[in-house]
């Protein structure tokens, strides 16, 4: 796979990396995984050259990072390693709960316990999950600075953020990455955030570029939905609306049909030509899928293809309920 660097500062990485997260988190998490087939699938990653691999702690929680503690045991110099840090929380008694917590002794407490369940000594991106909004975003960032000076964390990044909160971050440590949702469908990011990103040569690395798996083409009803997955709790997948998006996917489809390509592999070949520094993170668990969003790397799409793209309707329903 043809690399780029992690922002004009960066290691460098494959062009797509890997979002581990639907390994063991969100999507259909009632069907058995098979942890041998998963960490098949991250090898199969690193093989490709997808080096960048994302995790949380709150994916699980905890294990995802522990499956990669795993899978990357005997191989984890091949690996440039995010993790984040922000979106998991502790109740009275110590026990891991959903909440934003950017309070630095929390922020320095997690980079160990993550650091302990990833077999490893450092991470390259540790990311501020979301910014908490109790919590000044200096103050957050200043315990991610301090990862980097024990050498727990190569560089620091953010999630989900405007250009006010990453300029106000840059004025305590420089920020390598910022990861937001980007796709054909989810477009928010465009207007201020992806053109600040690169002037400052920051990279911007989209999660769910394919739409949550729905500019696949895999999803034509709501009914597709595995019965305990979190996607069937989002706007864009309730029957109505899902109906009109359908109208996206087929146009999608119509030029993966003529390029000999498939609507994954278009729909990331758009994410790419958003930027030098734009790296999706598509996710899956089987080896056929990976090799599919693997491809997308040799995916040219023509002046013409990116304007019919560009063009396509914005989608029914929000990104959330």
């Amino acid at each position: 796979m043809r690399t780029t660097t992690l922002g004009s500062d960066g290691p460098e990485v494959g062009v797509i990396g890997l979002g581990c997260m639907g390994m063991s988190f969100s999507y259909d998490v009632a069907t058995p995984r098979d942890e041998d087939t998963l960490i098949a699938v991250i090898h199969q990653a690193l093989d490709q050259g997808m080096t960048l691999l994302d995790t949380a702690d709150v994916y699980g929680p905890f294990t995802n990072e522990e499956l990669l503690g795993k899978a990357l045991k005997t191989c984890r110099e091949r690996a440039v390693l995010a993790t984040k840090v922000g979106a998991l929380d502790r109740d009275a008694d110590g026990n891991p709960v959903r909440g934003n917590n950017g309070r630095p002794e929390h922020i320095q407490r997690s980079i160990d316990e993550s650091l302990k369940r990833l077999g490893t000594d450092h991470v390259d991106v540790y990311y501020l999950h979301r910014v908490d909004p109790d919590v000044p975003i200096e103050e957050s960032v200043g315990a991610l600075a301090e990862t980097v000076q024990a050498g727990k964390a190569r560089a620091i990044g953010l999630s989900e953020v405007n250009v006010d909160q990453i300029k106000r971050a840059q004025s305590v440590h420089p920020v390598t990455a910022v990861q937001s949702e980007l796709s054909l469908w989810t477009r928010d990011w465009m207007t201020e955030v992806l053109p600040y990103c690169a002037q400052e040569g920051i990279a911007f690395v989209p999660y769910s570029p394919l739409g949550r798996g729905f500019l696949t083409g895999r999803f034509t009803s709501y009914n597709d939905l595995p019965q305990d997955d979190s996607r069937r709790g989002l706007a864009r997948f309730q029957q109505e609306a899902l109906r009109q998006n359908l109208g996206i996917v087929d146009q999608v489809k119509q030029i993966a049909t003529r390029l000999g390509a498939t609507p994954a592999q278009v729909a990331l070949a758009w994410v790419l030509a958003q930027g030098e520094y734009v790296i999706p993170i598509p996710g899956t668990k089987t080896p056929t899928y990976l090799l599919d969003n693997a491809g997308a790397a040799d995916i040219e799409l023509s002046p013409g293809d990116l304007a019919a793209l560009d063009a396509l309707p914005v989608p029914q329903g929000g990104r959330y309920l």
